[in-house]
């Protein structure tokens, strides 16, 4: 019963992108019962939501991946040109973020200490299905692909993004720094909403420094936006996997940063994501849920009801 319960949301095979990681069900199965019992929260108190737009919405192919690329920018009411004006890489990944949870894609990132399980395997993060609001679980730490983590998480994004509008629902694990030729489409569609091929005609990659000037253009890391390149023979095999070398000696070469402990409503936020946390506190103001049903099921109890009012000021 828990196995038929837990395949409601999430099927058993990873989905990968040039990486033989596998994720099993039993290393997530306590947050992936956590998310289905945040939507089903949210379908019970919250009267406003609707048939989901964006689950499936690339179900069918179009002709091109940046035909599919420029259906999900509309319907998610984000443009390139957005992305790419935010001051910050961390700022673009909020802009996203908001444009999802717009569309009643709930967003959850993984928080050390604030969840239901602790996440002992490498992998990107799942997709966990839903007709109105399906969830992004996005995981943190190390990946093992040498990646600085925003500009990774900015991609992941994006990639967990196309998975719902194209109708899947799985653990994901990819290798960022792969040269592999074939990524598959959903790989391609990422690439022509955050580096689109023919932008990047006009791009120069002579040397290391231009690689790193133009990630911080397209708001992605470096490793992405050389592997992109290579993909469009922008860049020969060679003088990709040159880059990727030094790219990784010099991520190895970083201080690792000292894990800081959130405060416990900051973590709520990210946990639960922004959106259904505003929704359900709504739902509490309106007296459709109950402050200790919010604080089990939204909280998981790491506040007590005399917090609330300091989340409501956190999520605003």
């Amino acid at each position: 019963m828990k196995n038929e319960k837990l395949l409601q949301g999430v099927v058993p095979d990873t989905f990968t992108i040039n990486t033989r990681a596998q994720v099993q069900l039993r290393d997530v199965e306590l947050i992936i019962k956590d998310l289905l019992r945040k939507q089903s929260l949210a379908k019970k108190h919250d009267p406003t939501l609707t048939k989901n737009q964006i689950v499936g919405l690339l179900k069918r192919p179009g002709t091109s991946a940046n035909e599919d690329a420029q259906l999900l920018l509309d319907a998610l009411h984000l443009d390139m040109d957005s992305i790419r004006a935010a001051r910050t890489k961390d700022a673009a990944l909020e802009l996203i973020i908001a444009r999802l949870e717009a569309n009643q894609v709930l967003i959850s990132r993984s928080v050390r200490g604030f969840m239901p399980q602790l996440i002992e395997v490498r992998f990107s993060g799942m997709t966990v299905r839903d007709s109105k609001v399906p969830y992004i679980f996005l995981a943190g730490g190390d990946h093992g692909d040498f990646q600085e983590p925003v500009g990774r998480q900015i991609f992941t994004l994006v990639l967990m993004a196309v998975l719902v509008a194209r109708g899947v629902f799985a653990p994901v694990s990819y290798n960022a720094s792969s040269t592999a030729v074939d990524a598959g489409r959903e790989y391609d569609i990422v690439g022509e909403i955050l580096m689109p091929s023919d932008e990047l005609e006009h791009v120069k990659f002579a040397s290391l420094e231009e690689v790193k000037i133009a990630a911080d253009r397209f708001k992605v890391t470096p490793s992405a936006i050389t592997v992109r390149a290579m993909r469009l023979a922008r860049l020969s095999a060679e003088q990709a996997i040159g880059y990727l070398a030094e790219l990784e000696a010099e991520f190895r070469g970083r201080p690792k940063p000292r894990p800081r402990q959130p405060k416990p409503v900051n973590a709520i936020r990210k946990y639960s994501g922004k959106e259904l946390t505003s929704r359900m506190l709504r739902a509490v103001d309106e007296g459709r849920l109950s402050e200790r049903e919010f604080c089990r099921v939204v909280c998981l109890n790491r506040i007590g009801p005399s917090k609330i009012s300091e989340l409501k000021a956190a999520v605003q």
